[in-house]
């Protein structure tokens, strides 16, 4: 196979990721992977790569997205793929700002599905995380419920695979999440590869994340900790929100194009 071809195809299966921050691989550092940052579906992708000759892998995912911008971006660019699986992960960032129309929100996000269940393939949808154990993100908790009752109709009409999110009790672990307390570390993508390949049915060679022994601080310390996160990761997520600017302005997708070669 030519360089061309192993790039660009033709891919009897083709993989494309669709969504924000959480499917580019945020937290899960990798400074060999485009944006610096490698991710579930990465590791998703290089599975079903491992699983079976044949899958192109497009991820065209990107941070700090709002579900319309994912739609706009990313839903023509991945029907032209001709996607044989399609995962979608949008929305969060919708639920995080002071105002969002909910049911509104999620009538552009059916309509997307449909299309992408139109082509005849294989979509997996996520709930959100529950955030209730997460003192900033407490109040989001109905919002992404609400969100939640809409994806699970809309898999369930359309007949697409749904990974759980909201029910994964291991990932109140805050091990498995980024010192940025946003977004999954390194061991939390890998967690979420398993589930993933899981719900697919493929097989997984994955090795288990390794957690490290919990840390058990003292009250100084953890006030200490407090103040850090809040002038290294909350004080400038919230001047991004007042600005209206994002953390993924300037970043193009991590594999716009179909490739087996996943670094």
């Amino acid at each position: 196979m030519s360089a061309h071809d192993e790039l660009h195809g033709p891919f009897e299966k083709r993989y494309v990721a669709l969504g924000d921050s959480f499917t580019e691989g945020v937290g899960d550092i990798d400074p060999s992977s485009p944006n610096g940052v490698r991710g579930w579906a990465d590791r998703v992708a290089g599975q079903l790569i491992s699983n079976e000759p044949g899958w192109g892998y497009a991820n065209l995912a990107i941070r700090g997205k709002k579900l319309q911008q994912v739609l706009d971006e990313q839903l023509d660019a991945a029907l032209a793929l001709k996607p044989t699986l399609v995962t979608l992960y949008a929305g969060g960032n919708d639920i995080l700002r002071p105002v969002v129309n909910i049911d509104g929100l999620m009538e552009r996000y059916r309509h997307a599905v449909e299309k992408l269940a139109g082509t005849g393939a294989r979509v997996l949808l996520f709930t959100g995380f529950d955030s209730g154990k997460a003192p900033m993100f407490r109040v989001t908790r109905g919002r992404t419920a609400i969100y939640n009752e809409h994806v699970r109709k809309i898999a369930d009409d359309f007949g697409a695979d749904l990974v759980d999110f909201w029910h994964m009790r291991q990932f109140q672990d805050w091990r498995y999440w980024d010192v940025d307390r946003m977004h999954l570390g390194i061991e939390g993508h890998i967690q979420m590869a398993k589930e993933v390949l899981a719900v697919l049915g493929q097989k997984d060679e994955i090795d288990p994340p390794e957690l490290e022994e919990p840390q058990v601080s003292s009250l100084p310390e953890r006030l200490l900790g407090e103040v850090t996160w809040t002038r290294d990761h909350l004080y400038p997520w919230v001047k991004r929100r007042v600005t209206r600017t994002s953390s993924g302005d300037d970043l193009a997708p991590k594999y716009p194009k179909l490739t087996s070669r996943i670094w």
